[in-house]
């Protein structure tokens, strides 16, 4: 098998665009959760918490003719893998156009704005609004299939619409590709634009925070005061190479991934099941031939929501043991769904480098219903450079786990 390493990084969060300005705000343990004026007439919705992305204006990004076939969500991707492409200096590099680079990504849903133009025409047969990318902005594979035409590659496309773990799925399928000898480039990530149909599916399942007075302070993973999530907005896409390739044209490795698992609980398509996610963490685990002592730190999935947290601290301590730092960084961004793998991945590499990881925002009394577990909290943590765990967890009883391994 091949070795797949990471050459470019790049992603969008509500802290920020750059490790300089994330990076300490992660460390001083802030969130990009704000409350939501706009929401205030929607009474039927009881959340008025989100992290969007504000600082970035998808509308300016490219010229109109760039950017008719995307909405927000497609924008942010397509701008993520154009800043991921100059950090690895594959921008104009003919291996984009041969065949042997592609794209794996993906979000839980397209952009908003032409479905609410497609129910329009169904309720008062108008057609106002809607034109011929309309469709193109709102199917779920948008985010790839731009990036593909924008960049002009011809390897293969792989969608992962998969909900919370689209991103993480893209990143660990992007790296089977590319281990197995079908690619030699990938561009691997997803991305999920604000939208407040999002806030309202977990409404509806009553697992929004009503902390609407404490934007700051909302999100609480594995706090046994956490009273739910709040929707944030990420992006993220990472360049994996295979290793020979990166080095013969003088690349400098970020990263290495060196393990993935990915798998379903088969059981229930929203409740955790803490057996399917501890198999998930194990394969990945053997798919990269190391055991928990060789990992520095696990990022975890961590949503703040009552079940969630449980199941998912369980399934780490019969993996990880007790004595291995665990963080997550939903209380700094709150659940950015298809995104959130990415930014994961992205922020973990950054702080594996620097050998320090960000203590789980607003974590000051741990939940005694979750396991016993090394929780970051307080503050930062120094740690080695060696590799971390990431996971996620989906509706579906979708699973992933990945590990990422410093590049020696």
């Amino acid at each position: 098998m091949r070795r797949v390493v990471i050459t470019g990084l790049s992603s969008l969060t509500a802290l920020g665009e750059h490790w300089e300005d994330i990076g300490p705000a992660l460390h001083a343990g802030k969130a990009g959760i704000r409350y939501m004026p706009e929401w205030d007439e929607m009474s039927d919705l009881n959340a008025r918490l989100g992290g969007p992305i504000d600082s970035f204006k998808h509308e300016k990004a490219y010229p109109r003719q760039k950017s008719r076939s995307m909405g927000r969500v497609a924008t942010l991707m397509v701008y993520n893998a154009e800043k991921a492409l100059e950090d690895a200096g594959l921008t104009d590099d003919p291996v984009l156009k041969s065949g042997r680079t592609g794209v794996a990504a993906g979000s839980s849903f397209g952009s908003t704005e032409p479905v609410r133009s497609f129910v329009g025409f169904m309720e008062t047969g108008k057609s106002s609004g809607l034109n011929a990318t309309s469709y193109i902005r709102m199917m779920s594979h948008t985010g790839p299939a731009n990036i593909a035409v924008f960049f002009g590659l011809q390897g293969r496309v792989i969608t992962t619409s998969s909900a919370c773990t689209s991103a993480s799925q893209g990143i660990g399928y992007a790296f089977e590709a590319i281990q197995s000898g079908a690619q030699d480039v990938m561009l691997a990530g997803g991305a999920d634009e604000f939208c407040i149909t999002m806030t309202m599916v977990f409404d509806r399942l009553y697992a929004t925070s009503r902390r609407q007075d404490d934007p700051q302070h909302a999100v609480r993973p594995f706090d046994e005061s956490r009273d739910g999530l709040v929707i944030g907005e990420a992006s993220g896409i990472l360049i994996l190479e295979e290793l020979e390739h990166a080095l013969a044209r003088g690349a400098k490795p970020i990263a290495e991934v060196v393990g993935y698992a990915t798998n379903c609980d088969g059981s229930h398509i929203s409740q955790p099941n803490r057996v399917t996610q501890e198999f998930v963490m194990r394969q990945a685990l053997q798919s990269a031939n190391m055991s928990s002592d060789d990992l520095s730190f696990i990022s975890a999935h961590g949503t703040g929501t009552v079940a969630g947290d449980i199941q998912e601290s369980h399934a780490s301590r019969a993996v990880y043991g007790d004595k291995l730092p665990f963080h997550t960084l939903k209380g700094n961004f709150g659940h950015s769904l298809g995104g959130c793998g990415a930014i994961e991945v992205h922020l973990g590499i950054e702080m594996l480098k620097e050998g320090r990881i960000s203590p789980i925002a607003n974590l000051t009394n741990v939940d005694p219903k979750c396991a016993e577990l090394d929780y970051v909290m307080g503050e930062s943590r120094q740690v080695s450079s060696n590799a971390f765990a990431s996971s996620n967890f989906a509706f579906g009883g979708i699973n992933t786990s990945l590990v990422i391994s410093n590049y020696d």
